[in-house]
């Protein structure tokens, strides 16, 4: 069995422990966090096969010039000369058009059933201590232009084996009879699920600590130690690791610490903003994405995580408060009657999502060194792809067939 350290302790990475701690393998996870916050903890905890278009789809950048210059839209760029974030644009730009998303979803569709399968393991292992609910989720929209798109993608989504119920305004409040919702119509996608991202990574974690994995948090990488095509060990602040192999797993900071490798990812952060209304008496039943507004929500009982925007500033922990103010009143445009709290900037929670050029993942071993592999890039779809993405790890660290296809998240496509 091999000595496997893990740079990067989110959902990315500890699932990734969690298949190779099965088959045996001494892991150690190193992170420069104390693994309590970050964008694998405020996010909405969605588990969907529905998310199978990539980010860079056709219409995205029509969109987005209409967007990203306003501080308050759905999607904004903060004005900066970047080259990092000029080539992104540049390949984001040639990655939205429908040949390369239609190729991309089917691999997409590939490791999120993936995922969605495995999940439902794990959660029986932890004997669903993450509150996972599987009742689907809603895709709502305001507008009938919308509402014909959605049903095209409803449409994919049946070729790709999914469960879908194409809903009027009033099917879709017959789902919601404890809230009022304002909606022209609605996609119920029947096998998506949703759990409680928090409680997630504090039992990941809790049950990696039990079985042996070592953890280095509070722990920086200095520099990496290599003999030829080989990386033999890192160089931290708490020390030196030795290992056999090395599986780079540092969510939006994974350019910087590729960089250390000599090796080149291209990958922008893109800022995402929730906050969450508790004790609520009555409370939605499902979780929605609203599509019109690019806004999210994510119920458990009593408890209402509200979230959206994708902002590409860099690693600003600047908070913008026009940014905030419009997810909340976009979910009042949904849902009138539900009395939500409007949040405030201190009660606002932001984490950074790793947005490749494309919209897929980075998974696999790099060229450069025959025991680095890369994971990464996952966007949005970070709990949504993390079993399978980690399940994947164990099998490239074990040098068998991978039980998916993973040509399409080279991390040296670009």
């Amino acid at each position: 069995m091999a000595r496997v350290t893990i740079v990067g302790g989110g959902v990315i990475g500890l699932c990734s422990a969690y298949y190779l701690q099965k088959k045996g393998h001494e892991v150690t996870v190193i992170d420069k966090t104390s693994i309590t916050d970050g964008c694998s903890f405020g996010n909405m905890g969605y588990i969907s096969p529905s998310h199978f278009i990539p980010l860079a789809s056709p219409g995205i950048i029509a969109k987005g010039l209409r967007w990203m210059l306003s501080s308050s839209s759905p999607f904004y760029i903060k004005p900066r000369l970047n080259l990092d974030l000029l080539q992104w644009g540049l390949i984001f730009w040639r990655s939205s058009n429908a040949k390369t998303v239609e190729k991309n979803a089917t691999h997409l569709n590939n490791l999120l059933q993936l995922s969605r399968e495995l999940m439902k393991d794990i959660k029986n292992e932890y004997h669903d201590s993450f509150e996972m609910i599987e009742r689907g989720c809603w895709m709502l929209y305001k507008s009938q232009a919308t509402g014909e798109h959605e049903k095209q993608l409803a449409e994919k989504a049946q070729m790709f084996g999914l469960k879908t119920e194409i809903c009027s305004s009033k099917q879709v409040q017959e789902y919601e009879p404890d809230v009022e919702v304002n909606v022209a119509g609605g996609i119920l996608y029947l096998d998506d699920c949703h759990i409680n991202p928090t409680k997630f990574m504090h039992d990941l974690h809790a049950n990696l600590s039990q079985k042996g994995v070592k953890f280095l948090l509070n722990t920086e990488i200095k520099f990496f130690e290599k003999n030829n095509s080989i990386v033999s060990s890192a160089i931290t602040t708490n020390g030196k690791v030795n290992f056999d192999e090395l599986v780079i797993a540092t969510g939006s900071w994974l350019p910087e610490v590729a960089k250390l490798l000599g090796i080149k990812i291209i990958l922008q952060p893109g800022k995402g903003y929730s906050f969450i209304n508790d004790n609520l008496e009555k409370n939605l039943r499902y979780p929605s994405i609203l599509v019109d507004d690019r806004t999210a929500t994510a119920p458990i009982h009593h408890w209402l995580r509200i979230g959206g925007t994708m902002e590409l500033s860099g690693h600003s922990k600047n908070i913008l408060p026009k940014r905030v103010e419009a997810i909340y009143h976009a979910f009042k445009k949904y849902y009138p009657s539900l009395p939500i709290k409007p949040p405030t900037t201190e009660n606002t929670w932001f984490g950074y999502r790793p947005v490749s050029p494309d919209g897929m993942p980075y998974i696999g071993r790099h060229t450069k060194y025959s025991n680095v592999t890369i994971a990464g890039g996952h966007a949005m779809l970070g709990v949504s792809a993390a079993a399978g993405t980690g399940k994947l790890i164990q099998e490239i660290i074990q040098k068998e067939k991978t039980i998916i296809d993973i040509k399409a998240f080279s991390p040296e496509r670009y």
